[in-house]
């Protein structure tokens, strides 16, 4: 008899935000087919059922959740006491949660920069305070952020937005440094335009500012979510363990060193 392959997150434990749908919920897919046990946070309480419900469903796999606005810290910590108390310390923490209000500098508010921040920001700052000491304890993990590849390329109406990222790839070099010695890597994955529900309704309600931003990407289209997750399924692996600091960008050439 053939033994079963064991897969390559086999018995892992793994956070992610933001995960009722879009590229969160991709994120979560992949991890769940390559063996993780899932921790999900979303705003959506209904998302984040249905999104464990999937899962459950055509992977087997084992979700808890906690819905909630993950710029609070205490929304933070909660996700992390689901996590212990359901599974254990977390090995893995993809900080996907964000989404920005996407406008000219001048046209946004106190009220939408701030939620631009909050989102994109304050809620990888609040997980990786709350996940990190668990991880340090452990001498192990992995930490993931979603970026955007817009940081490094300038793209239209996307300034604010980039202040909120740009802040998220500048957290990733400090904490990668400071916890190289407890073994934990910390990356960021930048992606460019991705073909989101998102994206399509970017396409819909603003199709010539949508075709400027695919027009930027060499390739000629959006990107896949598949694509994105299959970056953080690579950086979620222990041989992984000599990447850490890095902002990786999954652009189809939009920017290039």
């Amino acid at each position: 008899m053939t033994k079963a392959k064991q897969r390559p997150l086999q018995g892992q434990i793994a956070v992610v935000t933001g995960a009722a749908q879009g590229i969160g919920y991709a994120i979560a897919e992949r991890l769940a087919k390559d063996g993780a046990r899932l921790v999900l946070g979303d705003l959506s309480r209904d998302g984040l059922k249905s999104a464990g419900e999937r899962l459950r469903a055509e992977h087997g796999a084992e979700v808890a959740t906690q819905h909630g606005d993950l710029s609070a810290e205490r929304i933070a910590q909660a996700l992390r006491k689901v996590c212990n108390e359901r599974f254990g310390a977390a090995q893995i923490l993809v900080n996907n949660a964000g989404g920005g209000v996407i406008l000219p500098f001048l046209e946004h508010t106190a009220q939408t920069l701030k939620q631009t921040i909050d989102r994109n920001l304050w809620t990888a700052i609040w997980c990786c305070r709350a996940f990190l000491p668990d991880m340090v304890a452990a001498r192990y993990g992995r930490i993931v952020n979603i970026g955007a590849d817009s940081v490094r390329s300038g793209l239209w109406n996307h300034a604010a937005y980039n202040a909120a990222k740009g802040g998220m790839h500048g957290m990733t070099t400090g904490l990668a440094r400071e916890f190289a010695k407890s073994r934990v890597t910390v990356n960021t994955i930048a992606p460019c335009a991705i073909s989101t529900p998102q994206m399509d309704h970017f396409r819909k309600t603003k199709p010539q500012l949508a075709r400027r931003f695919v027009s930027v990407i060499p390739i000629g289209r959006p990107g896949e979510m598949a694509e994105v997750a299959s970056m953080v399924a690579y950086l979620a692996l222990p041989e992984a363990s000599f990447v850490t600091g890095q902002v990786i960008s999954v652009n189809g050439g939009s920017t290039m060193p």
